[in-house]
């Protein structure tokens, strides 16, 4: 009965990581539809509210060691380390590409508050280090996995606002969905790693859920002002 059980861990764990970002991903917050729609509107406003995008992302993700770099160093899981190696060499030039861009894009824009807005970020990016560095079996990879899964609606923006400014998009080396599945129900060995997966997943989802809507909250801001 036990393997049976650990089967149907193993089956749900990547409808569940599905889930999770259908519901709480990037590609779907407002903030980020907004961005993508207003991105051939002319004007400085959308501009700004990209520039200003680039520049957090950066702040979060922009940044040696980041969130696969701390789990690769934590997982002693076979399943994941092609994957790791793969992640850890492509998530290098997405952040030499982050880094590109958000200098085409030009400054952060004026906007009140801007010394809380860096310091919300940078606690951020510490919860997110703190999280990729957990020693709970499971916990890391949830994250690093996760990360590689929404970096796609990530990616979907950045290179509309690469294009926007005339820039070429980076080719993206990334894992693909596929390949980070497979490893997801790979690693899921019992209950307890689950678990963990589940809830490095659910931290990664939130910490950039809460970036997207201190970003919406920015552009109101100006828009106010």
């Amino acid at each position: 009965m036990q393997h049976a059980h650990l089967s149907d861990a193993d089956r749900s764990i990547s409808s569940t990581i599905d889930s999770l970002i259908a519901i709480d991903g990037t590609a779907v917050h407002p903030h980020v539809q907004m961005l993508i729609t207003a991105i051939g509107t002319p004007g400085a406003r959308p501009l700004a509210s990209l520039a200003d995008a680039a520049h957090y992302l950066c702040l979060l993700h922009g940044r040696f060691p980041g969130v696969v770099d701390h789990a690769a160093t934590r997982s002693t899981d076979n399943a994941a380390r092609h994957w790791l190696v793969q992640a850890c060499e492509a998530f290098a030039d997405e952040r030499a590409y982050l880094t590109r861009l958000t200098v085409a894009l030009g400054p952060v824009p004026s906007t009140s508050g801007q010394n809380q807005c860096d310091s919300a970020v940078l606690q951020q990016r510490h919860a997110l280090d703190m999280l990729s560095q957990s020693d709970r079996r499971g916990c890391a990879m949830g994250a690093a996995l996760t990360l590689m899964l929404d970096w796609g609606g990530v990616r979907h923006l950045l290179d509309h606002a690469a294009m926007r400014i005339g820039m070429e998009p980076a080719k993206c080396g990334l894992p693909t969905a596929a390949d980070t599945m497979a490893v997801l129900r790979g690693i899921a060995t019992d209950d307890a790693v689950v678990r963990a997966i589940q809830f490095g997943a659910r931290q990664l989802l939130g910490q950039h859920k809460g970036l997207w809507e201190l970003m919406r909250a920015r552009a109101d801001i100006r828009a106010a002002e």
